[in-house]
């Protein structure tokens, strides 16, 4: 038994020049030992490298396949002309004077003014929304849970209580729409260097802080408002309806730069919250700072959502709505993809609703209505569909 397996392994190594599944009507099997042979003959075996390298392509980076960036694409070019086609809308119908003459131009001029700020509006909003979301882990809450809107509120109603009719004129200009916007921003900072700092730093009791803070302003807002006359409180009701009237063109040599800042930094910052989006435990082995990338990311929402609540009032279920419609139709997990999607998404919605309800149903002042509605009800349909926050 010994002699015959030696003389098999005998057999194999003098014989270099049999290959593997050759047949020499012999029972044994000889292979090659020489490296490049080996490689020769197992190649038939393996996966070709051109599949294996387009099954590596097709399953990484921002898109799945060829066909989800194919369909990226046309989502975001769709976008971009149904923005350009609402503005034109917004600009052109309804226009009382001739396409081309002086009075045309300087009417177009005065509403070109309210899609500027539909546009910053839907960039603050849009942005804010999906990085917050990003940040906390939750597709449900928005940045409004930290009480932003609440703060407006309460002080347009404090200005209106304790000045009265003529607090709200006395508190238009640059001078008010910059210390709303700081007041908002040291609240959120505050918050988020207490909160999200030190041993037992959590995102999770800061969110419940947040919403605790917003209900007591809004509890103080609604005792001031019981005390208002009649007349202040018409006057009052109007400010607290988030709508474009809200803001004036002064406002926008301060806003425009703000917003933009805040956005730019974010965008640039897009690998790290792809990263951050996967949880905690994964940003530490990969070497990211997740508490200081949070709170760096929350400041710049604070930015956010400071201004665009303080140039055109509280609109609290528009970042949400705006974010749920970007997840669907993006379909990537990219924030380089998706925030671009989320503004042009934003204005759509925004400048959309804006001519329907002026050119088609002529009841402008519902818009912030229906939006809140549209959202809300989107708010309700996505819990029902998830079953949990």
């Amino acid at each position: 038994m010994d002699e015959r397996h030696a003389d098999e392994r005998r057999t194999i190594v003098t014989s270099p020049s049999r290959r593997l599944g050759t047949s020499t009507g012999s029972d044994h099997l000889d292979i090659s030992t020489a490296p490049t042979d080996t490689a020769e003959e197992i190649a038939p075996l393996s996966v070709p490298r051109s599949s294996r390298s387009s099954s590596v392509r097709s399953s990484s980076g921002a898109f799945a396949d060829g066909r989800s960036r194919r369909r990226y694409w046309i989502v975001l070019v769709t976008l971009a002309v149904l923005a350009a086609a609402f503005a034109l809308g917004l600009l052109a119908i309804g226009n009382p004077m001739p396409i081309g003459s002086r009075g045309f131009w300087l009417i177009a001029e005065l509403r070109a003014t309210s899609l500027v700020v539909m546009g910053v509006a839907a960039f603050c909003q849009a942005t804010a929304t999906i990085a917050f979301q990003t940040v906390t882990g939750n597709r449900i809450i928005t940045p409004s849970i930290m009480g932003f809107e609440s703060l407006y509120t309460a002080i347009q109603t404090t200005a209106v209580y304790t000045l009265g009719v003529a607090g709200v004129v006395a508190l238009q200009g640059t001078g008010q729409f910059l210390i709303q916007v700081a007041l908002m921003v040291a609240m959120s900072v505050l918050l988020y260097g207490w909160l999200l700092r030190g041993k037992y730093a959590n995102l999770q009791v800061m969110l419940l802080i947040g919403i605790v803070l917003g209900g007591g302003l809004g509890s103080v807002s609604s005792f001031m408002q019981r005390l208002l006359t009649p007349s202040e409180f018409d006057v009052l009701t109007a400010r607290l309806f988030g709508s474009v009237t809200n803001a004036s063109v002064e406002y926008l040599p301060y806003a425009i730069p703000l917003c933009l800042v805040a956005g730019v930094l974010i965008w640039l910052n897009a690998r790290t919250l792809n990263v951050i989006s996967l949880g905690r435990d994964v940003c530490i082995n990969v070497g990211i700072d997740h508490g200081r990338q949070t709170i760096y990311t929350l400041v710049l929402v604070s930015v956010l959502m400071a201004v665009s609540t303080a140039l055109i009032g509280p609109m609290t279920f528009f970042g949400f709505l705006v974010a749920t419609l970007t997840y669907q139709l993006a379909g990537t997990h990219d924030h380089r993809r998706l925030l671009p999607v989320g503004v042009l998404v934003g204005f759509v919605v925004l400048a959309g609703a804006y001519f329907l309800m002026n050119h088609v149903f002529y009841a402008q002042g519902v818009v912030s209505i229906i939006i809140e509605l549209v959202g809300g009800t989107v708010f309700l349909v996505v819990i029902m569909r998830k079953g949990r926050l």
